[in-house]
């Protein structure tokens, strides 16, 4: 009697399914085999850098212990560190015990594939074929089953592999720059603040970081004169300063520049060219003398300067001079001519882009990426063109960009563009530009008052959060300055008025010799005082008028003064100036 075993159509059903099971079985091992390579290979390669990545993230925490980003860059890189060295080590053990079952399940087929082979099949009676298909329809859907049970454990185990965001990954290989890159992208607030970045240096207040600067020069005798040199193009730009560089730009109807100097030599290492940029035919701004084609003050954040023109062309040059790009906002629509300067923050250029009156919509805080040029975000303003600049200032443990125009004060978020508070106190053209000291921010309505803003609060806080107001001494140009104790007020006209910051009482007035557009600056407890014909006085910061020196650098300066360690630049219209100990 012959059994299932030996019908030759059984057995070759057998064979069959022998051969498939064993080639899933050993096309699964091999898919395992790839998947743990892979993953020690990724181990091997990624883990490196993400590791390498968290320490960088640890020191730059160290430099912005505030800056919450970069905490939560360190809590997520370090979670998913953990998480894949988990993940992989559980994917081995798997790996390990599907590899065993998979190469023995091959090995026991491959066995009967042999003895199948022992014996070939002969013709079988009719009557024995259609059993013998049933079965073997049956064992290859056994088969088939089975494979589909393999392929589906591969698919549990592919799931269970660390996640891969394969757009952000893209988007990595295609620029080459982690989010620990754009951070390291710009220096940290301690390193801008050892710099002068912008208008009236970091904080936009005229503080100097450095108290050694000298008190007076003799440009006849050369004593504390570091170099003098000539500037191709004139401006009412301040000089902003970086380490051994620095920044001012010059433009005319034909010409717009950017201009480097050696900030030790005075030596021009390199000019930037802004003239002839693509764009639609924008002919020539209208502007008056007193503001010119090149009044906004340029920024640096230590891998780029920036520069803003009249025109509404704005560019980024790297500080060895390359061009890294270019935008066009239009020409501006302004009565006196575009004069707001740039501010920065982190890896964000902060135009305050104010034109036209309020009910035309078109004025707008732009920010825009320091490495591309794009546009991060942007903010309606409803308010009329104005010439002051913005601010960006650390007010307890966050940082706010405060923006002054007709009629609105308001502060911003940096990062975003949202709105925090606003106040409604301007009412009339505005040019000396906001500053903020403990917990006040001060602004100024030009020959009507000085007015003093309590920081805390959101939305509209005119009815809550001023704090004062005084009316004696207002300029229509130059920025207040701040100390711990006093805020003065400087008119073009010459008087300088001290004001008390608690509230508001007048400390003392002095009228001075000589006209002002640049604003004052403190450096320690004195103040700079820089007149239009180029004479320099130093004053005590105190209750009373005290001064301590003179200097006159003999021809006329607009711009307010920059600071470095042990040294200070000026801009006169002709020239930029350094004074400080020559060695």
């Amino acid at each position: 009697m012959q059994t299932d075993t030996d019908n030759p159509e059984i057995k070759t059903s057998w064979y069959k399914a022998a051969i498939a099971i064993a080639m899933i079985a050993g096309l699964t091992a091999l898919v395992i085999i790839t998947l743990i390579s892979l993953s020690y290979v990724r181990h091997y390669t990624v883990e490196p850098d993400r590791e390498e990545e968290l320490e960088q993230l640890k020191i730059i925490v160290t430099d912005r212990p505030d800056n919450e980003k970069v905490v939560e860059l360190i809590r997520e890189l370090d979670l998913r560190i953990r998480r894949d060295k988990v993940n992989r080590l559980a994917f081995a053990r798997r790996g390990f015990w599907l590899l065993l079952i998979s190469t023995a399940v091959l090995i026991v087929s491959l066995k009967w594939i042999v003895t199948c082979r022992k014996k070939l099949p002969h013709p079988q009676p009719a009557g024995d074929r259609q059993t013998a298909q049933v079965l073997e329809r049956m064992l290859s859907r056994r088969a088939v089953i089975s494979g589909l049970g393999i392929l589906v454990l591969l698919s549990l185990i592919l799931a269970i592999q660390p996640h891969v965001d394969l757009e952000k990954a893209l988007t990595q290989a295609k620029t080459g720059q982690t989010e620990t890159d754009k951070l390291l992208a710009y220096p940290s607030f301690e390193q801008v603040n050892k710099n002068w970045t912008a208008f009236r240096g970091p904080e936009g207040n005229g503080h100097s970081a450095y108290t050694n600067v000298p008190l007076d020069f003799d440009i006849k005798t050369g004593k504390n004169v570091v170099f003098k040199t000539k500037i191709p193009l004139a401006g009412f730009n301040s000089p902003v300063v970086w380490e051994n560089k620095v920044f001012v730009c010059g433009a005319d109807e034909e010409k717009r520049e950017v201009y480097c100097f050696d900030a030790l030599s005075g030596r021009l290492l390199w000019t930037g060219d802004m003239t002839n940029l693509p764009g639609p035919d924008r002919g020539v701004p209208d502007v008056m003398e007193d503001t010119g084609f090149a009044a906004p003050t340029m920024a640096t954040n230590g891998t780029g300067v920036f520069a803003i023109f009249a025109t509404g062309d704005v560019g980024c040059f790297d500080l060895e001079g390359k061009r890294k790009w270019l935008r066009y906002f239009g020409m501006p629509d302004s009565a006196y001519g575009y004069a707001s300067s740039l501010a920065i923050y982190q890896n964000l250029v902060l135009v305050q882009y104010d034109q036209g009156m309020a009910e035309d919509e078109i004025s707008k805080m732009i920010a825009l990426d320091a490495a591309s040029g794009k546009t991060v975000w942007e903010t309606k303003r409803p308010v009329s063109n104005s010439w002051n600049s913005p601010v960006v200032a650390k007010v307890g443990d966050k940082y706010q960009l405060i923006t002054a125009a007709d009629p609105w004060v308001i502060a911003y978020d940096p990062a975003d563009g949202k709105e925090l508070w606003k106040a409604d106190c301007l009412g009339t053209d505005s040019a000396p530009s906001p500053v903020y000291s403990n917990g006040l921010v001060f602004v100024v309505r030009p020959y009507g008052e000085l007015i003093a803003i309590r920081t805390g609060g959101q939305g509209d806080i005119t009815k809550t959060n001023i704090a004062w107001a005084a009316d004696d001494g207002i300029p229509d140009i130059c920025s207040p300055l701040c100390t711990d104790q006093f805020v003065l007020l400087l008119t073009t006209g010459g008087t300088l008025t001290c004001y008390k910051v608690q509230d508001g009482q007048k400390a003392w007035e002095k009228k001075l010799d000589g006209n002002f557009n640049a604003s004052p600056s403190l450096v320690g407890d004195k103040i700079y005082l820089l007149s239009i014909k180029g004479v320099l006085s130093v004053i005590r910061a105190g209750a009373e008028y005290e001064e301590i020196s003179r200097s006159d650098i003999g021809e006329n300066c607009f711009a307010s003064p920059a600071f470095a360690d042990g040294r200070i630049y000026i801009r006169t219209v002709e020239n930029i100036y350094c004074f400080g100990n020559k060695n």
